[in-house]
């Protein structure tokens, strides 16, 4: 029987295969569709828990949630999984169900373009070599492209220098004098973990993090024996730490609950930690508790307190082959040069040229901010979506929910393409008045209260979800096909 185009099942092709990538890859596949291609520009499955292998890497959600709903993992061996651990699982799981097969490694897409005549996309790779899908996924996630601060002299300096996302492990940190510019979320676990290698460590802080105590600790015998062999037992534990980082988030947006008792948690911390009141004072935020990303550690401010650490509040004017000047005009003389400045977040799929209908150029239509119909779908780019896209990120709970969330919504996306036979694209009405509700919602937020890297130069969030997890994942459940418009043949 010949399939009439209703019928025929629509080739995917989704880029990255990181945890939205093979959750996509994963749904697509349980729905029947068969055509699927994932590319990776690494050289192996994992995402930035490939990528990021710095010193004391890990997750700072509870590891009984951090992983796939349809593969749980049961035996973490710690209430926070190591980065080591992570990569395995998705390793794992990616050989053992068969989505590394569907996984091209190598494959970096530099370029996508629509076809109008065609009325399919096709994607270009750094080599060269082009593709050709009837629909893209972009999973290539927010915390992919490393920021590299523009610090006059950076490229002077005359020792080694690298950023916490492309660590190089052949630099020997034994006995040298390291700089540490920025205390975000990865910097606060290399510190701790390089600080007894060091003859000396000075520390460039621009902004105090609010920084809270880890419950972490590894699991008992007899626990991992109870998540491994009670399903139930599993179930219950993920179904409650999913409640209360519920509450995380629910602290984060506008009602601001439990966020006196967060505030308490962090001052006591610090008190208890440092007791240095002239390093202590250096170490209080000057924003409100969690405008900026609210971090979990138990060993930073001690590390701090050591005798040959240093914090430097002082601004970097410059980096000179020797060191590090600051504002006052005194250089910090150092052999090794850490960049621990995060990720550009709001530079959404920064490195690829995506040009939908009409020929527009998505980086061109997000001037002044990206946004996007639920994160997803973008007016103008029919049959493209994107998995962790504008205002899906989270400030509490694990995003692999979210991705989730977003994987299934696509699959009913590319369902609907199957049935109807031809492109779908969402509706520019549709696309705004989101917008609209979500900067609305989001201009009353605590992370409107400060500068961060949840905003763009514009000043507009673009990275976060301003509600719980629960409410996303109610609005994605179902893909309201009059949100979308049916795409024509082009007249000839």
């Amino acid at each position: 029987m010949v399939n009439t185009p209703a019928q025929r099942s629509p080739s995917v092709i989704v880029i990255g295969a990181g945890f939205g990538g093979l959750a996509a890859a994963h749904h697509l596949r349980e729905t029947g569709i068969t055509d699927i291609t994932v590319l990776e520009r690494g050289s192996d499955v994992g995402g930035v828990w490939r990528d990021n292998t710095y010193p004391g890497a890990a997750c700072d959600v509870p590891s009984v949630l951090y992983s796939w709903s349809f593969a749980p993992k049961s035996d973490w061996t710690h209430r926070y999984a190591r980065q080591p651990e992570i990569l395995d699982y998705i390793r794992q799981h990616a050989q053992r169900s068969g989505l590394r097969d569907l996984v091209r490694t190598d494959s970096e897409v530099v370029d996508a373009t629509w076809s109008e005549d065609d009325r399919r996309w096709r994607v270009t790779l750094t080599d060269g070599a082009v593709l050709e899908a009837d629909i893209v996924v972009s999973a290539v996630g927010q915390l992919s492209q490393p920021s590299v601060p523009k610090i006059p002299g950076l490229g002077d300096f005359a020792g080694p220098q690298f950023h916490s996302a492309t660590w190089d492990h052949s630099v020997d940190l034994r006995g040298k004098r390291v700089a540490v510019v920025g205390t975000g979320a990865s910097a606060i676990q290399f510190v701790p973990a390089i600080v007894d290698d060091v003859a000396a460590m000075t520390v460039f802080q621009r902004s105090a993090p609010y920084v809270v105590p880890k419950p972490d600790g590894p699991y008992s015998k007899l626990q991992q024996n109870i998540n491994e062999n009670v399903p139930l037992a599993l179930r219950a534990a993920r179904e409650g730490v999913f409640h209360l980082s519920e509450q995380l988030n629910k602290t984060l947006d506008s009602d601001g609950r439990f966020a006196d008792a967060l505030h308490l948690a962090w001052k006591l911390h610090l008190r208890r930690q440092v007791r240095d009141p002239r390093l202590r004072s250096r170490l209080v935020p000057d924003y409100p508790l969690g405008c900026k990303r609210l971090l979990f550690s138990n060993d930073w401010y001690p590390a701090l307190t050591r005798d040959h650490v240093e914090v430097v509040n002082d601004a970097i004017t410059e980096v000179e082959p020797t060191g590090v000047r600051t504002a006052d005009g005194r250089l910090h003389e150092v052999d090794v040069l850490i960049l621990g400045t995060g990720f550009a977040a709001t530079d959404f799929l920064a490195s690829i040229t995506v040009h939908g209908r009409g020929g527009v150029e998505l980086h061109d239509q997000w001037d002044g901010g990206a946004r996007a119909h639920l994160g997803i779908a973008v007016p103008n780019f029919p049959n493209f979506f994107v998995l962790y896209g504008p205002n899906t990120n989270l400030g509490g709970s694990s995003i692999i929910n979210m991705l989730e969330a977003q994987a299934r919504y696509v699959v009913q996306a590319v369902e609907q393409v199957r049935r109807d036979g031809g492109p779908l694209e969402v509706r520019a009405d549709v696309a705004d008045g989101y917008d609209t509700e979500m900067q609305g919602r989001l201009a009353s937020s605590v992370w409107s209260s400060c500068a961060s890297w949840y905003r763009d130069p514009s000043g507009r969030i673009t990275t976060n979800w301003p509600g719980t997890v629960r409410e996303y994942q109610q609005r994605t459940s179902r893909f309201d096909v009059h949100d979308f418009e049916r795409v024509a043949e082009v007249a000839r």
